[in-house]
């Protein structure tokens, strides 16, 4: 299974891609998947139409497209996802994910933010067919320590969007079970 992960933020550090990429890093634990964080903003931005597209640009869309799986994220700016998002999404054609399933994920300055998820990605995944896991992952600054995830409830809920997709049990999944160390929810959901 091939996870992509998108990060809608155009500065480096981020602690949206680092929230991505530890949505990805669960995801990889499970056997038979692949997943990858791609750094696309400052190569779509040289375009502002398909056609306009380099091959290098042409090739993130391609693989956008052809992913099993998206782990999208970005930061809450103006109460919705990036331009940087917004422009990507809109280079990418709108057959192509119908059907796809999307871990949704976001940073934001304050918990006020958090329903930027609900009212503003859900339903531009709704528009392109895709269906997006029940669970979405929202963190704020004080969930990192650095630029690395360290709340334990958003920890918890990395691992619950992860078990929403159904992969087979990764390790760490069969030692919690056999510790009796894992969550009633995402044991049954295992």
């Amino acid at each position: 299974m091939r996870v992509l992960g998108l990060s809608g933020n155009v500065k480096r550090p981020s602690r949206t891609a680092s929230l991505v990429a530890a949505v990805l890093s669960r995801v990889r634990e499970h056997p038979g998947t692949s997943g990858e964080l791609v750094d696309a903003a400052p190569v779509l931005f040289q375009a502002l139409r398909a056609d306009q597209l380099d091959g290098e640009g042409k090739a993130i869309i391609d693989r956008v497209e052809a992913a099993d799986v998206l782990v999208v994220g970005s930061p809450v700016y103006r109460a919705s996802y990036t331009g940087a998002l917004k422009h990507l999404f809109d280079l990418v054609d709108y057959h192509a994910l119908s059907g796809k399933r999307v871990i949704l994920a976001a940073t934001g300055g304050s918990v006020r933010h958090a329903l930027m998820i609900e009212h503003q990605f859900r339903p531009l995944f709704g528009f392109f067919g895709a269906l997006t896991l029940s669970t979405a992952i929202y963190a704020v600054e004080e969930d990192f320590a650095g630029y690395e995830v360290a709340s334990p409830a958003v920890l918890e809920r990395i691992d619950r969007a992860v078990s929403e997709l159904g992969l087979p049990a990764s390790a760490r999944d069969v030692a919690a079970d056999a510790i009796g160390d894992r969550p009633p929810l995402l044991a049954a959901n295992a």
